[in-house]
């Protein structure tokens, strides 16, 4: 169990990246959804032992994440947003001089799990190339098996799907399903679909503040029957309605403004009711909270 209460972060400047962030967090993936800047990497790297919060507490089992950062560190597994590899070392090379880092000392254990890693995130063909010449789904496998060295008890990627064409995420996705089963696995993403996919906790933050927390479905279910959209031609008539109705968010179908709004009851002139889905969850909560 992983519980975190009351972090709070303000950079110098005067930003107030986390305001009184309070979570519990049990074993299996955990979906951390949010705009870019709402203070997710903040907490990923405070949670990593790479930034001090202000205040507030995080433990995991009972270690205390902030005081025993050497100790967090051995139980840690972390895959930034931006990950540096060297490019002239091989696959095989890197991870086994990490693997050095992380305490791992003893020869053959080491060659043990590096292999198991390698054929874990599908690397084995490639173990003796350069990391240089790696595409984007590869170097970040790579960033999951540098992740799971030493069996880590808390795992934590951040974005780790942004810039990743469609058949990389699939293959990472399914990766990280994988492995979020017996320890915690906190997934920081602006993307729904990667929550939606793997995720059966989440929570929405923004601007250092958390919005909901919960199970994606029950969080979905919240919004049946509230849900309505309608097709308009101009933009003139979107404004309209964005005077009018709480507007969950805008999408382009076929040229044309598909406008879905959140009603207790039918808002008539057009408006059919349709399934909610997250991406509705996301944008109502990140609505409301720009309201008020």
């Amino acid at each position: 169990m992983l519980t975190i209460k009351g972090l709070e972060k303000t950079y110098p400047g005067g930003v107030r990246a986390l305001r009184g962030i309070t979570l519990e967090i049990q074993a299996g993936m955990f979906g951390l959804l949010g705009p870019n800047g709402a203070g997710k990497s903040t907490l990923m790297k405070i949670l990593a032992t790479l930034l001090e919060p202000d205040a507030g507490t995080a433990t995991l089992d009972g270690l205390d994440l902030v005081a025993k950062k050497d100790d967090t560190r051995k139980l840690l597994g972390y895959l930034p947003q931006e990950f540096g590899v060297y490019p002239k070392m091989t696959a095989h090379d890197l991870l086994s001089h990490l693997a050095v880092m992380k305490g791992v000392m003893k020869a053959s254990e080491r060659k043990e799990m590096v292999e198991a890693l390698l054929h874990q995130t599908n690397l084995w063909d490639a173990r003796k190339k350069a990391l240089g010449g790696f595409s984007g789904g590869m170097k970040q496998r790579f960033g999951i098996a540098q992740a799971l060295l030493a069996n880590p008890k808390l795992i934590i990627v951040d974005e780790p799907t942004a810039g990743l064409d469609p058949a990389e995420r699939n293959r990472f996705l399914n990766l990280l399903s994988s492995i979020g089963r017996n320890v915690v696995v906190i997934l920081s993403t602006h993307i729904v679909e990667d929550v939606r996919e793997l995720c059966s906790r989440m929570a929405i933050i923004s601007n250092g503040e958390l919005l909901l927390e919960g199970a994606p479905l029950e969080a979905i279910d919240g919004l049946k029957g509230k849900t309505w959209k309608k097709i308009v031609a101009t933009d003139t008539e979107r404004e309209a309605i964005e005077k009018t109705f709480p507007v969950i968010s805008t999408h382009l179908i076929g040229g044309l403004h598909e406008v879905r709004v959140f009603a207790e009851s039918s808002p008539g002139d057009g408006f059919t009711s349709t399934d909610a889905d997250l991406e509705d969850v996301y944008f109502h909560n990140l609505a409301l909270h720009e309201r008020n």
